[in-house]
């Protein structure tokens, strides 16, 4: 996430907590007049579409006082899905031995996308065994992208 979404986390985060969901993430795609504002939310029992229902009217209701995007954007609210999006290192520290497909801000050996195992986790570090085997750290505020593989 960039400052910008970790700024409408830490706005959002104490309203949607009180509603007895977790804030997973945030992300912003700037597209001029068809920007999105994603929410990703989870709860012990999984969310439903009433769930997003309830935290996106109270969401829209902090943002539109708050104001902290200054251009227009439509505001969508989601679960994580299959496909689970991964934001913080205490989420990929859930997830070890899982497979990960994410991408870099900046090129590690020259490449920016990835894909491995989920070995280890520590403060600020991701540590993955991609497919030579060979296992690769990551600083976690490199990491641009990051979603769970599925296994279907």
């Amino acid at each position: 996430m960039g400052p910008m979404e970790e700024r409408v986390l830490r706005l959002l985060e104490p309203t949607i907590s009180a509603l007895g969901y977790e804030l997973l993430g945030v992300e912003y795609l700037g597209q001029g007049k068809h920007s999105r504002l994603r929410l990703f939310i989870d709860a012990p029992d999984g969310i439903g579409l009433k769930d997003c229902e309830q935290v996106s009217h109270q969401a829209s209701a902090v943002l539109d006082v708050e104001d902290p995007i200054k251009a227009q954007y439509a505001l969508e609210v989601s679960s994580p899905g299959l496909d689970r999006p991964l934001f913080q290192p205490e989420h990929y520290a859930s997830y070890i031995g899982q497979r990960v497909k994410f991408r870099v801000r900046l090129p590690v050996d020259g490449q920016r996308n990835f894909e491995g195992q989920i070995q280890q986790v520590d403060q600020q570090d991701i540590y993955i065994i991609i497919e030579s085997g060979e296992t690769l750290k990551f600083d976690s505020s490199n990491i641009e992208r990051a979603n769970l593989v599925p296994d279907l």
